[in-house]
């Protein structure tokens, strides 16, 4: 009899194992529904190929990619760039912009421009010098294309802050923007919701990522465990209708990021969820 009940309970387990298999996925990510999404910056996955990028992104439901130029060099040509793409699409992913790109010379200014061309994107993150500014406004309306310029905080004198891409590029084509990395920005002393706020018509993409402190001193941590208020900052985009990607950019622990990304994926669905109508 016992022996009937034991074989009898694994059978019933066994069957709702099964079942679990069975059932659908889980129901779409809370972003799926706003006019932002959530998506990755390539950086992210500086130590590894694009086959492990992407097997992470599939298992943290993310289907956006900002392309790295170590996962599809400068130079690809039209077949390297069409089994790129192949290969995004088998894992149910979007290469939307490339870069970040630096930029020193007029050469490398065309350079960047042609091989956004040839990959199929509208959207450049870069990084030029500042001389540059007039001949990236030239290319921006020869290839129309919008210019996302990258924030890098106090590390280096190019662009340290939102207020700075402002001033640079506010009496430009309006095409000509910045990539808001709100980490950096923060890093610089910025309040990244009220820059958001501030200069909402000239953010093309955003770079995710939680800093420790308010100065150089700064550094990276998993999303939601440092000092940017998130809620405040996701309530900002909705008010702004901001329409672009907020891209994680996981810069801790970046030999072995995947917990971290699977944190910071989590808890910015989590303020997505919570502040929804509120």
């Amino acid at each position: 009899m016992k022996k009937n009940l034991i074989i009898a309970c694994c059978f019933l387990i066994s069957s709702l194992v099964q079942a679990q298999e069975k059932r659908p996925d889980p129901q779409p990510p809370v972003d799926t529904y706003e006019k932002f999404k959530v998506g990755m910056a390539g950086y992210t996955f500086v130590h590894f190929g694009i086959d492990t990028a992407l097997a992470t992104m599939e298992k943290s439901d993310v289907h956006y990619l900002c392309i790295k130029d170590f996962h599809l060099p400068l130079n690809s040509d039209a077949a390297a760039i069409a089994a790129f793409h192949e290969k995004l699409k088998l894992k149910g992913v979007t290469g939307y912009a490339v870069g970040p790109i630096y930029m020193k010379t007029e050469a490398e200014v065309d350079r960047g421009f042609e091989y956004a061309k040839r990959v199929g994107v509208k959207l450049i993150v870069g990084v030029p010098n500042y001389e540059l500014l007039p001949y990236v406004n030239k290319k921006v309306q020869e290839y129309d294309m919008r210019y996302a310029i990258h924030i890098h905080g106090p590390d280096i004198k190019l662009y340290p802050d939102a207020e700075d891409v402002w001033n640079n590029v506010k009496d430009l084509d309006p095409r000509m923007g910045m990539c808001l990395d709100i980490g950096h920005d923060t890093r610089n002393g910025k309040d990244p919701v009220a820059d958001l706020k501030k200069y909402h018509t000239r953010v093309f993409d955003m770079h995710l990522k939680d800093v420790t402190a308010p100065t150089k001193q700064g550094y990276s941590v998993e999303v939601g465990r440092g000092i940017i208020d998130f809620p405040a900052f996701v309530r900002m985009m909705r008010k702004v209708g901001y329409s672009g990607m907020l891209s994680l950019e996981h810069e801790r622990n970046m030999k072995a990021p995947f917990a971290g990304i699977a944190e910071s994926i989590g808890y910015i669905r989590g303020v997505i969820r919570t502040t929804k109508n509120k």
